[in-house]
């Protein structure tokens, strides 16, 4: 028995938003624009590496800390509260060219919800800067656990219950195979793998690695794809 989903739950940072472009804009910054001082696939290697460490602090917060231990490596400069404006760059990170517009098509079919392991405040800029897409927004403040801990599916599935909706109506949309493909499939959604990556030749960049890739029920490389299949009716949920 196939059905269509009622509800697309969606990653944000690194989905929707494009974390690798923003951080390296505001890296850009911070040098001075000295691009060539920069070598920006070492950075989100090391970055990678980085993120999933024992000590994180919440994101994007925890770039912060994160700053402080690549500066010397990368060449950065400190002393000024440079890793404060790496952070707050956080709310005026770009969208992929795709996402505004994919967002509003992927609307006429579904309600979307945003499930981010970002605080609130920086959500809120990324919120502003996809205009504004969500019947309902959640944050690593609303569920007090970050991706990919279950108790995050769990709590976005009992916010959404008073409005009719179960775990058998979401389709999960999301580019990062650690923090949600992996684990939402383990949990019985029907999920969908954006590999943005794809873009820029593959790799894990500044997403956290994993060793063996979960198969997805839908797999595309850019949102925009996603949107078409949606118009076309092809993206359904299988009993």
């Amino acid at each position: 028995m196939t059905r269509k989903p009622k509800v697309l739950t969606f990653d944000v940072v690194g989905t929707l938003i494009d974390f690798e472009s923003g951080m390296k804009n505001a890296l850009l910054q911070i040098l001075g624009n000295r691009e060539e001082a920069l070598d920006f696939e070492a950075f989100l290697t090391e970055y990678r590496a980085l993120r999933n460490r024992p000590d994180k602090l919440l994101f994007p917060e925890d770039l912060a800390p994160i700053y402080l231990l690549l500066a010397k490596k990368f060449n950065l400069p400190t002393g000024h509260k440079e890793e404060k404006a790496f952070v707050e760059s956080a709310t005026s990170w770009p969208a992929f060219s795709d996402s505004v517009d994919a967002l509003k098509k992927l609307k006429k079919h579904f309600h979307l919800v945003a499930m981010t392991n970002a605080r609130r405040w920086a959500f809120d800029g990324m919120d502003k800067t996809l205009e504004y897409p969500f019947f309902k927004g959640f944050t690593v403040d609303d569920s007090g656990c970050e991706k990919p801990d279950p108790q995050y599916f769990t709590y976005v599935l009992e916010q959404i219950a008073p409005d009719g909706y179960t775990k058998d109506d979401v389709l999960h949309v999301a580019q990062s195979q650690f923090h949600d493909i992996g684990i939402a499939r383990e949990l019985g959604y029907t999920v969908c793998w954006i590999e943005r990556r794809k873009a820029v030749g593959g790799g894990f960049g500044g997403t956290v690695a994993v060793q063996q890739l979960t198969t997805p029920d839908y797999h595309y490389h850019t949102l925009a794809e996603l949107a078409e299949a949606a118009d076309r009716g092809e993206l359904l949920i299988v009993d």
